[in-house]
């Protein structure tokens, strides 16, 4: 063999075996990847700081984003900024989705008008589940909110009995349900059920599955295992829901945002809405 050809054919070889690690890492990683936008779970939340989040870029409904803070246990907080300013807004994902599953666990102070936002514009726009632990306060159905145009999509709410007992409350109808149709939630669990299973005064588990393309998805929401309810925006009979108007403010995609309640009447001045261990998976397009 010439000399030449197998000298450079140790050195190839070489390098090849020198190199294997990093080629073999980088695939790798694109199959990791590529996984990650299939299906796996990605935490949102590090426990240290707010990587991965911004807050809006642009003040608009309920102000420039709020005051959101790590605590000392590696919980995260969302308050007004300063307290009691009035001043809130959203927290926002770097990151848009389109078609996921959400989970986190949530502890709202009493008194907070609060939110998980979907499908969310930088100025705090856009699909909300309901996070009102406050008197006439609903945990889990849905909101379209944006300035231009927003509809209630609440079928009941609670209220306090006795300021000092958190588990005094009582469930009722919301007033704005009298002239629905049937049908304007293909799934909804009763008050009682909800009662049953939220925990006033501690933790709960959260798990919102959004899915559908275009810009009208279709809205899952589960509390500590109870399926809350299913909405079709694309398809519900909300006699107060206008879907032209609704094509003109609604986003295909958009951040997942966390709300802070902007105005004196909507945010007790020392109360917070805590959140942990947020996660998040895109669903393969179907």
């Amino acid at each position: 063999m010439n000399p030449i050809r197998r000298s450079l054919g140790i050195s190839l070889l070489g390098v090849l075996v020198l190199f294997y690690p990093a080629i073999t890492s980088t695939f790798a990683g694109d199959n990791e990847a590529k996984t990650s936008a299939d299906g796996a779970w990605v935490s949102l939340f590090n426990g240290k700081d707010l990587t991965g989040w911004h807050k809006q870029s642009e003040p608009w409904i309920h102000g420039d984003g709020g005051h959101w803070d790590v605590a000392e246990d590696g919980v995260l907080f969302g308050e007004q900024g300063p307290p009691g300013s009035g001043n809130g807004g959203l927290l926002l994902t770097d990151e848009s989705y389109s078609e996921f599953e959400l989970e986190l666990s949530l502890h709202p102070d009493w008194g907070p008008d609060s939110g998980v936002f979907i499908r969310t514009n930088e100025r705090g726009e856009g699909w909300q589940i309901y996070v009102d632990h406050h008197d006439h306060g609903n945990v889990g159905h849905i909101r379209l909110e944006t300035k231009a145009y927003s509809v209630p999509f609440r079928p009941f709410g609670f209220s306090r009995q006795d300021p000092d007992k958190p588990d005094s409350l009582e469930m009722a109808p919301d007033s704005r349900t009298k002239d629905w149709p049937e049908g304007v939630y293909e799934e909804t669990c009763t008050p009682e059920e909800w009662l049953a299973v939220w925990k006033p005064d501690d933790w709960n588990r959260m798990k919102i599955r959004c899915t559908g393309k275009g810009k009208f998805p279709i809205f899952e929401v589960w509390i500590n295992g109870l399926k809350v309810c299913r909405l079709n925006t694309a398809t519900t009979p909300h006699p107060g829901f206008d879907k032209e108007k609704a094509t003109a403010v609604v986003e295909e995609t958009g951040a997942i945002g966390l709300q802070v309640h902007g105005g004196h009447k909507s945010w007790p001045e020392d109360a917070r809405v805590y959140w942990k261990d947020l996660r998040v998976r895109r669903l393969p397009s179907s």
